[in-house]
């Protein structure tokens, strides 16, 4: 008869790494509550540690709000309150309306998913801008609905605020023909509705007491900052869209795509708005 003692237990690794790790987090969470208690719930949430480097809480904030662009689409004007009385040329809609919609297929030849915005308000700049996204954005659907074959694809959302009696519209379209690469183009049209007239990024930056050269350097940090990222994509083979950090597009004089939202400044360079590419720079102040 053979007898089977039993083997010693093999020590398990993984259940040793998870207790470790989970004590390790247990003991991050009491001191964070200790100094929570100790310093205040302000002064801790001024200050984010991760990984050794030191993260504030302007930082992580600033991360969200660009990681979150995309959600800001929603195809409406964002509620608000002004006293200004503005004369609309349809008394029974909102100063910005969406007034062409098309989800339209046909297999082969383009695939559209359009809102498209109206300002609805009556003088002659407002017909100017309404005049320019008729001829941009719709003639390029109607366009589209006469092809054949072309493998279109077109889509189009916008957003718009305002705030602080400054009417802000972004419009964002994705268009892709073909065996061309996607375009992503983005435009926006900031009007100041008190004093009824087309308002710069300058201007702006004065309104809010921001000092110029200070963010200027932001921009231009954001950009470095980017141009490295993909000259370390290029490095491992990969087809990027270069940047020039010193390119006079960057200067906030010429910095004509912006948005006005929550009380920050979105500033944007998309460079689909000129070129066969979906890249974009996002810097917000």
């Amino acid at each position: 008869m053979n007898v089977n003692l039993p083997k010693k237990p093999k020590m398990n690794v993984k259940a040793i790494v998870i207790y470790t790790v989970s004590m390790i987090v247990c003991m991050i969470a009491v001191i964070i509550i200790g100094l929570s208690m100790y310093f205040g719930s302000n002064e801790l949430d001024r200050l984010v540690t991760i990984g050794g480097s030191s993260l504030t809480k302007e930082d992580t904030d600033y991360q969200l709000l660009a990681s979150n662009f995309d959600e800001i689409f929603q195809n409406q004007l964002e509620e608000y309150t002004t006293d200004l009385d503005i004369k609309k040329i349809d008394e029974g809609k909102d100063y910005i309306y969406t007034y062409y919609t098309n989800e339209e297929n046909e297999q082969n030849s383009y695939d559209l998913d359009l809102n498209i915005p109206y300002i609805n308000i009556d003088n002659e700049i407002i017909a100017k801008y309404n005049e320019e996204i008729k001829q941009t954005y719709v003639q390029k659907a109607e366009d589209t609905l006469k092809t054949e074959n072309q493998n279109i694809i077109y889509s189009l959302e916008y957003e718009a605020t305002i705030e602080n009696d400054i009417l802000s519209l972004m419009i964002r379209a994705n268009l892709k023909q073909g065996s061309n690469a996607q375009r992503l183009i983005i435009q926006t049209f900031n009007y100041d509705l008190k004093n009824n007239k087309e308002v710069t990024l300058e201007e702006i930056l004065s309104q809010k007491q921001l000092n110029k050269n200070e963010v200027q350097d932001k921009i231009k940090d954001e950009i470095v900052s980017e141009q490295q990222r993909v000259e370390d994509l290029k490095s491992l083979g990969y087809s990027i869209f270069e940047r020039n950090p010193n390119d006079e597009m960057y200067h906030i004089e010429n910095s004509q795509e912006f948005f006005i939202k929550d009380g920050k400044i979105y500033i944007i360079y998309a460079y689909g708005n000129e070129n066969l590419t979906r890249e974009m720079d996002l810097v917000i102040i």
